[in-house]
């Protein structure tokens, strides 16, 4: 009798090879991304409407009929995360085959070598597609685990004039995590924030959970008035597991992070950090599914969607530490 594979082993994937041989260039891979955005035939992405001119000779092939709507030209790309991208479509299915079947996610430079374009754009479409995979948030019904983590450098890995800035102890100087895990459905909700004090953590945990969930946490003092069925295991005593009582499986997402920090892209600016651990969670999010499935969910996690290079560069008051370290 032919043993289960380890892991997952009831998800169907897909090689590499067979991917590549059935969209093999841009018109097949163009042909996937009409099928699975507009499956009813194509429509006007402003009007909706099924009134189109199809396979004009322009860089936007399709043009809206109706007099109201304006009657705009667009392509597969309008209205996507994918819009204003001179990139192929080969080259973004491939991308998103690679992000969406490596659990520790996959560089810029292996991108960049991978599709043979230059490193900046290999990084900008990542970054695209960390913007596909960030969801909406959702009432978890619990049990819900909540947990807070941080990233930065090692203070014994920096310059001088650098440990001699930082005053105080342990995360000083370092960006915080906090994410929620439904114990019920696998789900799982994460964002950067600025601070770790009580206010910033309770509104955290009141934006991802039910009212009505019990909550389970480490013993932080922030947590101590949370409004909720509310239990917690003691880390500052080396109490990890109490029964049913634990945060292990919201800790294993800042275990996968954090593998894929130190072993892929070796450094994570806390400008863009955001973004990597939403394309963690929402890859998470989708994990028990067919590769083909998790292919048309960040497909579909692309519409409405637009980040452009500007908006992705521009300041938002955190360290990019690209003149430093190269972006990953």
């Amino acid at each position: 009798m032919k043993k289960r594979a380890p892991g997952k082993a009831f998800r169907k994937g897909i090689s590499l090879k067979q991917f590549i041989s059935e969209y093999p260039n841009d018109e097949t891979a163009e042909q996937w991304f009409i099928r699975h955005r507009w499956p009813n035939g194509i429509c006007c992405p402003k009007c909706g409407s099924l009134n189109v001119q199809v396979g004009c000779k322009h860089a936007m092939p399709y043009r809206c009929r109706e007099q109201a709507c304006g009657r705009p030209r667009f392509s597969t790309k309008t209205g996507t995360v994918m819009e204003g991208s001179k990139l192929g479509h080969q080259d973004w299915l491939i991308a998103m085959f690679l992000v969406t079947t490596n659990l520790k996610s996959v560089s810029s430079m292996k991108l960049h070598r991978d599709l043979e374009i230059t490193q900046k754009s290999a990084w900008f479409l990542a970054q695209r597609l960390r913007k596909a995979l960030s969801e909406d948030g959702k009432l978890f019904l619990g049990p819900v685990e909540v947990d807070e983590t941080y990233f930065g450098g090692k203070r014994k890995n920096m310059p001088k004039h650098k440990r001699e800035e930082l005053t105080g102890r342990g995360a000083v100087g370092k960006t915080a995590v906090v994410g929620a895990k439904d114990r019920a459905t696998k789900q799982v909700a994460a964002k950067v924030v600025a601070s770790t004090d009580a206010e910033t953590l309770q509104e955290f945990v009141k934006d991802n959970a039910d009212p009505d969930a019990t909550v389970y946490t480490d013993d932080a003092t922030a947590y101590e008035t949370l409004p909720f069925d509310h239990d917690t295991v003691k880390h500052s005593l080396q109490e990890y597991v109490k029964g049913d009582v634990h945060t292990n499986g919201i800790e294993s997402l800042w275990s996968m992070l954090k593998r894929a920090h130190k072993g892929t892209f070796h450094k994570i600016s806390s400008k863009h950090l955001d973004r990597y651990v939403q394309e963690f969670a929402g890859r998470h999010n989708m994990r028990e599914q067919d590769t083909i499935d998790q292919l048309r969910s960040l497909r579909s996690g692309m519409e409405s969607k637009r980040l452009t290079y500007k908006a992705l560069i521009k300041d938002n008051g955190l360290k990019s530490g690209a003149r430093a370290v190269a972006v990953a």
